[in-house]
């Protein structure tokens, strides 16, 4: 049977946008997103939040929405990772469709990682694609998942396997709110820091360092009104800003085939067991980055045990995920159900986990599991959860 190719081209949309930072710039949201936006667009928004977040700031953006002529509709969902699921999503689903939201119309995501990826993902399928907005308020959600248009919910199966890749029209950070937040949530942010410089290089890695030494997390509120530490955290977000940028633009949406060290499979360093420690428990018990600081010393610890990298480096990101705060006890988790959840990690590629790790700091490499022997998994993860 004779056949006739026809080949046909659809150039990528484009993925440009801004990222707003600044100080009060809560307040000025609505003239922000009104700008951003543009006339030919709706006014209709849905703020997407948790209780605890909308009761700090929400009445703040929903004022400032308003007064720049926009009708606001507000989807709250439950505060913690376990909610980033199935049911959770089709609630602000409903929330958009019954409300008769268009492909004019916005979603706006008031949180931190778990409403931004939930947001963001609800946003990519209401008819398949509205206008999105980001208003991250932790630390984390700054630095990372506002940045880069990863989107996703959680599942029975694994953590982030149902999603997509989706940018924002806009994002905007307002440093002042990391003022409020919990330690934990400021220990969780820091160890993204971290993780970031010690996949950048010397530079970001020792500003990370030299950062939550200074200024100790434990006590963040004692720095309030002091205009070097404003400063010093504007410089620290955008530079961290501007790295992940500059990853995901080379591999917006992580090629399996990109096995380079700028692959934007860089990102995931200490997120494989990070992620398998979350499964493990549920999502109930460790605050993402938490799991990031375990899975950062892990992978430090496993690139030494294959000879990769130097006692001199493990030692110095375990002391700086320390000195970013105390992480909870995990010497009660089971270690066969963290090896089991490590076979549902997103990260698969052809049957084979993969595993970054380094070589040396602003070196990171991608190593198949198949490269790894078994034993030195379970052996390594003994030492860490004894710990």
């Amino acid at each position: 049977m004779d056949s006739t190719l026809v080949p046909i081209k659809i150039p990528r949309s484009q993925s440009t946008y801004d990222i707003t930072i600044g100080r009060g710039s809560l307040a000025k949201s609505g003239a922000w997103a009104a700008q951003t936006l543009g006339r030919e667009s709706g006014r209709r928004v849905l703020i997407v939040s948790n209780r605890k977040v909308f009761g700090l700031y929400g009445d703040t953006v929903s004022k400032s929405l308003i007064k720049a002529g926009f009708v606001v509709h507000v989807q709250l969902i439950g505060d913690g990772e376990r909610f980033k699921d199935l049911p959770t999503l089709e609630k602000v689903l409903r929330a958009l469709s019954e409300n008769g939201f268009t492909r004019t119309d916005a979603v706006v995501a008031l949180g931190g990682g778990v409403v931004g990826d939930l947001a963001s993902f609800a946003a990519s399928i209401h008819l398949r694609g509205i206008r999105l907005f980001q208003i991250p308020t932790t630390l984390l959600a700054m630095i990372d998942s506002s940045v880069g248009g990863k989107t996703a919910i959680n599942s029975s199966f694994g953590k982030n396997l149902i999603g997509a890749f989706y940018q924002p029209d806009g994002v905007l950070i307002d440093i002042d709110v990391l003022q409020t937040l919990p330690r934990r949530e400021l220990t969780a942010g820091f160890c993204e820091v971290i993780k970031q410089g010690a996949v950048s290089g010397r530079p970001l890695f020792r500003q990370a360092v030299g950062f939550v030494e200074t200024y100790d997390p434990d006590h963040f509120r004692r720095y309030s009104g002091d205009q070097r530490f404003s400063s010093d955290l504007t410089t620290l977000v955008a530079d961290q800003i501007r790295f992940k940028a500059k990853i995901v633009q080379n591999d917006e949406t992580e090629s399996p085939t990109n096995m380079t060290a700028r692959s934007r499979k860089i990102l995931n360093f200490g997120h494989t067991l990070a992620h398998a420690l979350e499964k493990a428990t549920d999502y109930k018990y460790l605050r993402h980055g938490e799991a990031v600081g375990y899975g950062l010393i892990f992978a430090a610890r496993l690139s030494k045990r294959l000879e990769l990298l130097g006692q001199d480096e493990v030692n110095s990101l375990n002391d700086v995920v320390h000195r970013a705060g105390g992480l909870p006890a995990i010497s009660h988790i089971d270690q066969s159900k963290i090896l089991e959840s490590l076979k549902h990690d997103k990260k698969k590629i052809a049957n084979s986990l993969h595993w970054v790790l380094l070589r040396d700091i602003g070196k990171p490499v991608i190593v198949p599991d198949t490269q790894i022997p078994r034993s030195a998994i379970a052996s390594t993860l003994k030492t860490i959860l004894e710990k």
